[in-house]
């Protein structure tokens, strides 16, 4: 059935998507049901269109872009078999009008109408919506931000799959499409903005502007030059690598923020160009030899210069990732093999960023749950601590005689400052298990722990001397950080530890499943559980009915007590 592009009709809906943001549910209910039901109707998203274009109320503008987005989502997409869902004269329709209306929409409009041209184009680009490249590129002509930095938006939501396609003839055809209307154009206003950026260095909310789209093109390049090398990007490698280093190197006092939480623009650009450099590092780095000692001297000045604040936390870690991927390429071996190289990376860059900051202690204590994950299920990707735990490991790869005797000194001096006072200095401690932890892994899984480590670090006696003492305490509640490190340390290096130290830890784990701390009982939880599941010769549990028999009742009773604990959290 088609709807009529009326004036009446325009009302009607306008009525309805008032009643969907009402906070009755018998107003809400019926009114979504009432829009779920015409949304099959022929013209029903051009109205839609239509009224995020012409209507004067911007609650209802912005309401008709989520409501239109969402119904592309869900009915874009033909699936073979099943009916049609959107008529082929409103497909034509909607491609047709839809970059216009998103260039001339406000922001929060724009990023809707954008999001639906991503999920459109991952459908019909290029065969179904050939003109799309042409009439995007063509708006860089403008000269007006807000126009480009909407078809940057849009292009970066439509080529950041690249990233994690599968290699195939088909999207290499889509990507050289990509390149040959869009990789010139792209160069050329990244110069612009750049020579802009210097023109306005004096005007914030320009600059605010400028840097927003330098992001944006920046995430473009690692978007276009992921799958492989471009030749044209190789060609022009010496305009964008030599901007890059300028960018990377420019302090603005008019973009540093007050927030300490919250990363501002320039962070966010440096972050994504420290990106940039590794990806070519590690994929191309015969054509970028000449470029990387500049890089490293410059991500290494930013390493050494930035503070600790948790808004500097993806730039700092993206600048290590690069070292990390830098000094275990065999090509670059000789920037690093200098001692004093070594020990300056060590003292600058790995240690500092190891420490257990206020953010951590209070992801520790009060979001206990996102703690658990990003420390023990890996999803700490982006974290100061996992880079600097990365890099260590790059290191060892051609160093690690070296590198194990210049942190050994490190791990010694830590332990003596937390012998002196621990209550204060108990972020030593921890400091110093982490920095042994990072230099015995080398190979880790997730169902058998550490699958490889490093000769030169004893991991026996280190848990002998360092963390059998802090789980024996009689105060589970005492220090819940370092007990979280030491159970970790048992969950890790569970097959280096030798069968006597691990029956050992058995009681004291089981102890632990009465700590106060989320984290505290869900790690000897998790590691109890480790424990039990180890296999030893003849792939028979490595621990005997007979062994374990004497804490099964303590076992039981802790368990169920922690059931009841606050926000239990246990993970048997």
């Amino acid at each position: 059935i088609a709807m009529e592009l009326s004036d009446a009709n325009l009302q009607t809906l306008t009525e309805y998507l008032k009643k969907t943001l009402d906070p009755d549910p018998a107003i809400r209910r019926p009114a979504e049901k009432f829009l779920e039901s015409v949304e099959g109707n022929q013209n029903y998203p051009l109205l839609l269109l239509t009224l995020l274009e012409k209507s004067q109320d911007n609650v209802i503008k912005v309401c008709a872009s989520v409501t239109f987005k969402n119904y592309i989502k869900r009915n874009w997409r033909i699936v073979e078999d099943e009916p049609n869902k959107i008529c082929e004269a409103d497909r034509v329709a909607i491609k047709a009008n839809i970059v216009h209306l998103m260039l001339s929409s406000p922001e929060q409009i724009q990023k809707q109408l954008s999001d639906a041209i991503s999920i459109i184009g991952r459908e019909d680009f290029p065969q179904k919506w050939p003109d799309l490249l042409t009439e995007m590129v063509n708006r860089f002509q403008s000269g007006d931000f807000h126009v480009i930095n909407g078809v940057l938006r849009t292009a970066h939501s439509l080529f950041k799959r690249y990233r994690h396609e599968f290699k195939s003839n088909e999207l290499w055809t889509e990507i050289k499409l990509v390149l040959d209307a869009f990789a010139l154009p792209l160069t050329n206003l990244f110069k612009a903005t750049i020579e802009l950026c210097s023109t306005h260095a004096n005007d914030a909310s320009a600059l605010r502007i400028l840097f927003s789209s330098l992001i944006l093109i920046s995430k473009l390049f690692y978007s276009l030059n992921f799958q492989d090398l471009p030749e044209f990007f190789e060609d022009n490698m010496e305009t964008w690598m030599n901007n890059f280093h300028t960018l990377l190197t420019l302090d603005n006092k008019l973009l540093q923020t007050d927030d300490e939480e919250e990363a501002g623009l320039l962070e966010l650009l440096k972050s994504q160009i420290c990106d940039n450099a590794a990806l070519y590092a590690q994929k191309y780095d015969e054509e970028f030899q000449r470029y990387l000692p500049r890089f490293v001297t410059a991500i290494w000045n930013l390493l050494v210069t930035t503070g600790q604040e948790v808004k500097y936390d993806l730039l700092v870690s993206n600048a290590i990732q690069f070292l990390a991927s830098v000094c275990e390429r065999p090509h670059y071996k000789n920037l690093f093999e200098d001692q004093n190289t070594l020990t300056s990376i060590c003292e600058k860059v790995i240690v500092p960023n190891m420490e257990f900051r206020a953010a951590d202690e209070e992801a520790f204590e009060d979001n206990s749950e996102e703690y658990i994950r990003r420390d023990l299920e890996g999803s700490d990707i982006d974290t100061r601590r996992r880079a600097a735990c990365d890099l260590v490991r790059g290191l060892c790869k051609f160093f690690e005689g070296p590198v194990t005797g210049i942190f050994s000194g490190y791990v010694n001096s830590m332990l003596q400052e937390y012998a002196k006072n621990p209550s204060v200095n108990w972020k030593h401690k921890d400091a110093a298990i982490y920095l042994v932890t990072s230099l015995a892994s080398k190979a880790q899984t997730q169902k058998h722990g550490i699958t490889q480590a490093n000769e030169l670090v004893n991991l026996t006696e280190f848990f002998v001397n360092h963390i059998l003492p802090d789980l024996k305490s009689a105060n589970v509640n005492e220090f819940p950080v370092l007990k979280a490190d030491g159970i970790k340390y048992i969950m890790i290096f569970r097959n280096q530890v030798p069968k006597e130290h691990l029956l050992v830890s058995i009681p004291l784990l089981i102890n632990h499943l009465q700590a106060e701390s989320i984290v505290v009982h869900t790690y000897a939880a998790h590691a109890l559980e480790r424990l039990f599941t180890m296999r030893g010769p003849n792939n028979a549990t490595l621990f005997t009915a007979a062994e374990i028999a004497p804490f099964v009742e303590i076992l039981l009773t802790n368990l169920f007590k922690a059931l009841t604990l606050p926000a239990a959290n246990v993970l048997f």
